[in-house]
């Protein structure tokens, strides 16, 4: 439970409806295709989009690097990702995130704090696991440090925990009540609970093991979709990315049909 009232500062809501900007794959990556400037522009097209639907944040997500690499990302990842964070805070007047795969968060830091973004969503806060990129071992006395040593402590941390394409067997013996305590034990601004992949529906009754566990905001980070979305009234942020997408396929573009159905059956759990 968001206890702190950290939702309604940065998004000016009770609950909030966070809209996921997929950029095109980057410089460097195995897929890239693009010039930067499209990938800017196309950028603050889907920023317009949101806006307009009626969300109230937005996050860029560099999905389209796959496979991605663990940890780190190179600086042509960090220039990119500012420009088209920048491009997007200067078109539509909603709080922004950053979230660099795979679990690049001190890079993800980095661009929040030259964009003017509200926060970064990272993975591997606390505990281990195996993820597609192989072990991702804990980051959050490493991350919080250099936060404080660039002036970005003002840029709230938003944590996955048994986050999803991962697996968890090196600490089975520990909860989700049990990472989501160490988590905000261990300074997380907020924390999101995801299903086990991406689109997959997260369980209503983690979220709520999440909310009545922790006094820091409990986010929702996969499969939130017009149908489910009332299941989720005790999360205090839902972060929505496939389903606005033409048939719900997170590659795909922006669908205006489904992001204004999206946002009314949101408004309609209030």
């Amino acid at each position: 439970m968001d206890s702190r009232g950290v939702i309604k500062q940065m998004f000016g809501v009770e609950r909030a409806l966070i809209g996921v900007i997929h950029l095109d794959p980057l410089p460097g990556s195995p897929r890239a295709a693009t010039s930067i400037d499209q990938i800017t522009a196309k950028a603050v097209d889907e920023a317009r989009l949101f806006g307009d639907a009626g969300f109230h944040g937005l996050i860029i997500e560099n999905m389209g690097d796959r496979p991605y690499l663990p940890r780190t990302v190179g600086p042509e990842v960090v220039a990119t990702m500012t420009a088209a964070g920048v491009a997007a805070r200067s078109a539509v007047d909603l709080p922004l995130g950053v979230q660099v795969l795979a679990g690049a968060n001190r890079e993800a830091l980095s661009v929040a704090l030259a964009v003017g973004a509200s926060f970064v969503r990272v993975e591997g806060f606390v505990f281990a696991h195996v993820a597609d990129e192989g072990i991702i071992e804990s980051d959050a006395g490493e991350l919080l440090r250099y936060r404080r040593a660039i002036g970005a402590d003002h840029v709230a941390v938003f944590a996955d925990i048994k986050k999803k394409h991962s697996s968890h067997a090196l600490t089975a013996d520990v909860d989700l009540a049990g990472t989501a305590e160490a988590a905000e034990f261990f300074l997380a601004d907020g924390l999101v609970v995801t299903g086990t992949s991406t689109g997959q529906p997260t369980s209503a009754s983690d979220v709520a093991t999440v909310s009545d566990r922790v006094s820091i905001p409990t986010l929702v980070g996969s499969g939130v979709n017009p149908d489910n979305v009332a299941d989720y009234r005790r999360a205090d942020a839902l972060i929505v990315g496939s389903f606005v997408k033409r048939d719900g396929l997170w590659s795909n573009n922006l669908d205006p049909e489904r992001l204004s159905t999206m946002a009314a059956a949101f408004t309609a759990t209030h």
